[in-house]
């Protein structure tokens, strides 16, 4: 098989590459019809059981930080950014749970835009983790600086515009593609299936790349600002008022264990590797996806003061349901 005079174009899902020849035929490079048929089952069940704790966590989140905590913090500021970023992501594992299922049939418009979402809600919560990294070195190292009512909305403001914009390629690579095992010579127009992904190996190339650097610029920068924290601080005080910090810490770790994995096989997914690693991909692509439901489980289980908030919600919940049962029943 020779490369063809007038360039590649790729198609990935899960993810495959083909490219067209002289004739306009198109073969497909790398596959596993087993892998595929089984995430076209297992995987959007997951999805949907993601979907439903993320939206019941991350509301819960914006109402408990909204209900009880100090909103002029800018630590606070930035978590409840952090849950919109999650449910922003999540908004698009519907779609991404159907194309599994019955591949893609929402419309050109559609994959853009669900593509963009992802890439939105992955580049904002990188930022902001990165921010929350930051102003708590700053905490640490300059104790006496505050940050004024200017700064905290700045801030947020800044890192969205920013995401939105290292997202918009997928508004230009992205677009809906024709499933090239149904392309046939005989009957070119025929297509049963359709794909969301980009239309040439330089954007696969270019998202990857700008993904990748972003994530290791991130982490380095937040790994510069713990040390610099671990080294400022003193043993002895090293366990004392350390609540936001942990929680802080214990948030990028699980951020990192979720997508360094999917960012490494993204490097790796080249044709001669990808036939021995692509069940890897799967596995990290699902952990990648499921974050936007684990940071509303990690602050319960490391946060005493969010747990205690959430347990006086319930509560105050159970207790207004039980009064309008009891009101119910007396009235009928």
């Amino acid at each position: 098989m020779e490369n063809s005079e007038e360039g590649e174009n790729a198609n990935s899902t899960f993810e495959y590459y083909y490219y067209y020849d002289s004739d306009d035929s198109p073969y497909l490079l790398c596959q596993n019809e087993a892998l595929i048929k089984a995430v076209s089952t297992d995987f959007p069940i997951v999805l949907t059981i993601v979907v439903l704790l993320s939206l019941i966590g991350n509301v819960l989140v914006l109402v408990m930080f909204g209900l009880f905590e100090n909103l002029k913090s800018l630590t606070n500021i930035f978590i409840l950014n952090l849950a919109l970023s999650d449910l922003i992501f999540t908004l698009g594992l519907p779609f991404w749970a159907c194309y599994l299922m019955w591949s893609w049939t929402f419309g050109d418009f559609m994959c853009k835009s669900v593509n963009f979402i992802f890439s939105a809600g992955f580049h904002s919560s990188i930022v902001f983790l990165m921010l929350m990294s930051i102003e708590r070195y700053v905490a640490v190292a300059h104790p006496r600086s505050d940050w004024n009512r200017w700064q905290r909305f700045v801030f947020p403001v800044i890192a969205w515009v920013f995401s939105f914009a290292a997202a918009s390629p997928e508004l230009l690579y992205s677009e809906d593609t024709p499933d090239p095992k149904d392309f046939t010579l005989q009957n070119i127009t025929d297509f049963t299936k359709h794909y969301c992904t980009h239309y040439s190996t330089e954007a696969i190339f270019g998202v990857t790349y700008q993904q990748n650097i972003l994530f290791v610029v991130a982490f380095s920068v937040m790994g510069f600002c713990y040390i610099r924290i671990i080294l400022t601080i003193p043993k002895s005080q090293r366990n004392n008022r350390n609540r936001t910090r942990r929680l802080i810490f214990s948030i990028v770790v699980l951020f990192f264990i979720c997508w360094a994995p999917y960012n490494i096989v993204m490097f790796l997914k080249t044709c001669d590797v990808f036939i021995q690693i692509d069940s890897a991909f799967v596995v990290c692509q699902l952990l990648a996806f499921s974050h936007c439901c684990f940071n509303p489980v990690l602050y319960v289980f490391v946060d005493v003061k969010f747990r205690n908030n959430l347990k006086m919600l319930l509560q105050k919940m159970f207790v207004r349901c039980r009064l309008s049962s009891t009101v119910y029943s007396i009235t009928f």
